[in-house]
C-alpha cells in the first residue's frame, strides 16, 4: 500500500483560514462546524512574553488508523493507491464510535443530530487522480504545506509527526509530518520594565491597570484557549475553540 502524507510547517502559519475556506468550497460544504480542515489557534504565557500557536490539521490519514477498527458498520476504509482514509456514506449510520476514538478529531459532523452521518477530509483524492495536489496545500499564501509520498516527505523535513501538546501518534502513526515553531527571538531590544509601566499609566486615560503583576501573573483559566484541544465534546465547542464558522 502507498503512503502519501502532509507537511505542516507552524512557523508559516498565521491562522488565516485559507485553507479551510478553499476545502469547503471545493468540497461544497456550508458554514459551521463541518470543518474538514480545523484551524487551532491557542496562546502561552503572559505580556510581554507572549506565543500564539497556530495547527492547521484535517485528517492523519493514519497508517494504522483507529477509526477505521472502531466503526461496526465498516463504513471506513484505507484505500491502496494513497493511504487516503475514506468514509463509505451509504455504510454510515452516524454512530459516532470513528470520532471517539480518533485522538484528532478528524470525524466531522454537520449537527448533533442522532444518526447524522460523518464527513471528513478525503486527502482531495478526486484532485490526486487528476495529477493535483490537496486544495489546503495550494491555497495556502505562506506555503505552509507541501504534499507527496511519505518517504519523500520524511527525506525532506524528518519524521516528526507530533507538536507540543497534540496527541501521541505512536498507536495511529499519522501521515503527518510537521515542523514546530521556530524559537521566539527579540528582534529589537527594549526595557520589557519600563514598557509596562508605560502601559500601566495612560495619561488622562488613567490607569490601565494597578501593578504589573495584574498582566504578566495571568491565570490560565483566564485565557480563552490555553491550550491546543482537538477532541470536543459537542459542535457548539467546537466552534469555540476554532474561533468561526468560515473554516
Amino acid at each position: 500500500m502507498a503512503q502519501y502524507a502532509i507537511f505542516f510547517d507552524q512557523s508559516r502559519c498565521y491562522s488565516c483560514h485559507a485553507c479551510s475556506v478553499a476545502c469547503k468550497d471545493w468540497n461544497g460544504i456550508e458554514p459551521g462546524p463541518e470543518k474538514w480542515m480545523t484551524v487551532y489557534e491557542w496562546e502561552k504565557g503572559t505580556f510581554p512574553d507572549l506565543r500564539v500557536h497556530h495547527l492547521a490539521f484535517s485528517c492523519g490519514h493514519c497508517e494504522n488508523p483507529v477509526c477505521l477498527k472502531s466503526c461496526p458498520n465498516n463504513a471506513i476504509i484505507k484505500e491502496e493507491k494513497y493511504g487516503a482514509v475514506l468514509i463509505d456514506k451509504q455504510k454510515c449510520k452516524g454512530t459516532r464510535r470513528c470520532a471517539v476514538a480518533c485522538p484528532y478529531g478528524a470525524p466531522k459532523f454537520a449537527s448533533e443530530a442522532p444518526g447524522t452521518k460523518m464527513s471528513k477530509c478525503t486527502l482531495c483524492i478526486d484532485r490526486l487522480e487528476r495529477g493535483e495536489k490537496p486544495i489546503c496545500v495550494l491555497s495556502c499564501p505562506l506555503r505552509a504545506f507541501d504534499f507527496g509520498p511519505l518517504e519523500e516527505m520524511i527525506a525532506k523535513y524528518g519524521n516528526q509527526r507530533q507538536l507540543e501538546e497534540m496527541p501521541d501518534p505512536s498507536a495511529t502513526k499519522p501521515a503527518f509530518i510537521v515542523k514546530p515553531q521556530d524559537p521566539k527571538r527579540q528582534l529589537i531590544p527594549y526595557n520589557k520594565d519600563a514598557a509596562l509601566e508605560l502601559m500601566k499609566n495612560r495619561g488622562d486615560l488613567g490607569t490601565v491597570f494597578e501593578d504589573v503583576t495584574d498582566v504578566t501573573n495571568v491565570s490560565p483559566e483566564t485565557v480563552r484557549r490555553s491550550r491546543l484541544k482537538m477532541k470536543h465534546a459537542s459542535l457548539n465547542d467546537l466552534m469555540t475553540e476554532t474561533q468561526n464558522d468560515i473554516g
